[in-house]
């Protein structure tokens, strides 16, 4: 197995030389400053990792953390070291563990065996020369990778030493707590979507890093009173939800009507809601959806603070991304996880994460396999007496649709900020 990791390292190596290695930092502004983790996704690469407060993201070459090994349980700490660093790890349960550390040429510098038991375990790392390093942690039921780079100008003896550990069930929060690097696989000109989080507030971001830089984000409170608490992301001058609303509730309490009988539906002339197939279970990921009464009731759909977005506000959205022709790909989430095969030209460049989930006709029937196929959304701007603007994205191009439909048609919602 050695030889393995050893072989593996010697081919991941050979892009390091041209890398481009930026480290990128968080702060957070609005209703909180403090942030308690961020998800990164590689929208190119289709890769995650996440940090937890304090942690700095370094981008660099597809290397050994680019080949899908996990090394979120593991920190170090300072990163570059100096003269010394502390390693950390959480174990899931008792055993022995091998920790290896080798250099840039796959040379086996250090290593330790030991019998953990399950929790955080600590070591300190000493003497490692200036250059490159990766580090390995093994046992039967986990694998840890990570690098570590040591700017060590003095000669002094290499250790690896086993410092403690502590019972994560009982001090969950210290593993969290510390400091460390986190390495994720970059190429230039990868897309990133940076999601912030901080207690009920979330706020997302997406960027194609070229420097070391600080992102900010902007949490600004949006919930509802069925206590969802909405993402959000900020596109030109507009703050919008990235998620589809859920409400069963306007927001002076008063419940919504779920009307699941088609001829009730079709009938409706004031609000209503029902879920795609009348599922509940297809809220959590796609939301609700909305006749167009409810949309428009003075009572209000949206969290206190949003509203319903009129048609030139949509139209606001589109233009900034470029036109109805290529906005749709910029607005649709990418993969294939919610949209069906083959999800034209969808980038996420938005960050507004826009999700199929189908609608429900004005007769009150739903399309066969709208869902995955088709997200529909409401404006607030009346056509005529019996019809509304709405806009449509298909998995089949990547433009967004601008027409009208029924007033008594089920589509999704996202509210924009006051």
């Amino acid at each position: 197995m050695k030889k393995f990791y050893i072989l593996m390292i010697a081919i991941c190596t050979l892009n390091i030389a041209n890398a481009q290695n930026y480290d990128i930092s968080f702060v957070a502004t609005g209703a909180t400053a403090t942030i308690n983790s961020v998800k990164v996704d590689n929208l190119t690469q289709n890769t995650t990792v996440t940090l937890n407060t304090g942690d700095i993201l370094h981008l660099g070459s597809v290397g050994i953390n680019g080949i899908g090994i996990s090394n979120e349980n593991l920190h170090i700490y300072p990163n570059p070291m100096q003269g010394k660093a502390e390693l950390s790890f959480n174990t899931d349960k008792d055993g022995d563990a091998q920790i290896s550390i080798f250099d840039i040429a796959g040379k086996e510098v250090l290593h330790t065996g030991k019998k953990l038991t399950k929790g955080i375990q600590k070591f300190q790392i000493t003497g490692l020369k200036q250059g490159l390093y990766f580090i390995n942690i093994s046992s039967e039921t986990y694998f840890y990778t990570s690098k570590l780079i040591s700017q060590n100008t003095f000669q002094t003896v290499e250790k690896i030493e086993f410092t403690g550990s502590e019972n994560s069930t009982t001090t969950p929060n210290n593993f969290k707590s510390t400091k460390a690097t986190v390495n994720m696989a970059y190429t230039t000109g990868d897309r990133l979507l940076f999601k912030g989080i901080s207690g009920n507030y979330s706020n997302i971001i997406t960027d194609i890093p070229t420097a070391s830089k600080t992102i900010t984000f902007i949490f600004t409170a949006c919930s509802d009173l069925d206590n969802n608490y909405y993402s959000t992301v900020n596109i030109g001058t507009q703050i919008w939800m990235a998620e589809n609303l859920k409400t069963t509730k306007y927001t002076n309490g008063i419940s919504i009507p779920n009307i699941t009988d088609n001829a009730a539906w079709s009938a409706l002339t004031t609000g209503a809601y029902c879920n795609y197939n009348n599922d509940t279970n297809n809220a959590a990921t796609y939301g609700r959806l909305y006749n167009w009464y409810a949309v428009t009731d003075s009572r209000n759909l949206c969290p206190t603070g949003w509203h319903s977005p009129s048609d030139a506000e949509f139209t606001m959205l589109t233009s900034y991304l470029g036109g109805e022709f290529i906005a749709g790909g910029k607005l649709k989430e990418t993969t294939t996880l919610h949209w069906q095969s083959p999800n034209s030209g969808a980038t996420n460049e938005s960050g507004l994460t826009a999700l199929p989930a189908g609608g429900r006709n004005n007769d009150g029937t739903f399309p066969s396999n709208d869902i995955g196929y088709r997200g529909n959304w409401w404006s607030a701007t009346q056509n005529n007496t019996t019809t509304a603007w709405y806009r449509g994205i298909e998995n089949i191009n990547s433009s967004v649709m601008r027409n009208f439909y029924y007033n008594t048609t089920g589509f999704s919602v996202r509210c924009v900020k006051d």
